[in-house]
């Protein structure tokens, strides 16, 4: 399995794409929280609250870039059937696939923490929040990890890496914000508005953001990584 995860790996910064995805990443957080209009110095207090609504939405494109080779690049080449010659269980190389995916997001993410760092050198009160931060940070990581295992399983349905992209694009993005969305709808303001927003990843992320962990948001998330997988090895199963 970690052959598995360390070939992701180096496959993803063997060539420029991997730098340049994480590097914009990074520039495009960093412009619109100390640059762009509405940035955090005008608050006027500490906070990293427009970090964590605007990297949700960065970690859409991000995430897809990131997995789209991941079986489609296998199965065009061909190179899936060689894996399976290793001795490797179906879910070990499901399982190294996600986590060396998963370790690159991680890695992206990593370089952000240098935003805790320079708001409690500018602040002049008592900082950041640390409870609400750590929360937000767990709600990241959880996001990021059904992301990942969203991606993975949309790369298993196609050997083309653009189809890939797009339908796992779409599938976070509907998942992400789609429930909440239905959610407004008037013909669901009888009280069936709340269980439609807690099918969504958006509800549960708010809710660990707010730097309480939540049991049931865990398992949340945990279920939906799991069904990703699962549904990525049936599809491996047919091949």
């Amino acid at each position: 399995m970690w052959s598995v995860c360390k070939k992701e790996l180096r496959q993803f910064f063997s060539s420029l794409t991997g730098y340049i995805a994480i590097t914009v990443f990074l520039l495009v957080n960093g412009l619109v929280l100390f640059v762009f209009d509405e940035n955090i110095f005008d608050f006027g207090y500490a906070t990293l609250d427009r970090f964590f609504q605007l990297a949700p939405w960065i970690l859409l494109l991000l995430i897809p870039a990131i997995t789209m080779r991941s079986f489609a690049e296998e199965f065009k080449t061909g190179t899936y059937e060689i894996l399976q010659t290793r001795p490797l269980s179906r879910w070990q190389i499901i399982v190294g696939k996600y986590f060396g995916s998963l370790l690159v997001v991680l890695i992206a993410l990593l370089p952000t923490i240098i935003y805790i760092v320079s708001i409690q050198r500018l602040s002049s009160n008592e900082g950041l929040d640390m409870g609400a931060t750590i929360g937000s940070y767990i709600g990241l990581f959880f996001l990021a990890a059904v992301f990942t295992a969203i991606s993975i399983c949309s790369s298993s349905f196609t050997n083309n890496a653009v189809v890939a992209f797009i339908v796992s694009l779409i599938g976070c993005a509907l998942l992400y914000y789609g429930f909440s969305a239905i959610s407004r709808l008037p013909a669901l303001a009888n009280g069936a508005d709340y269980y439609v927003e807690m099918i969504g990843i958006d509800f549960h992320y708010r809710s660990i953001s707010r730097g309480l962990i939540d049991t049931r948001d865990v398992v949340y998330f945990l279920s939906v990584i799991f069904l990703f997988l699962a549904i990525t090895s049936r599809n491996l199963l047919k091949r």
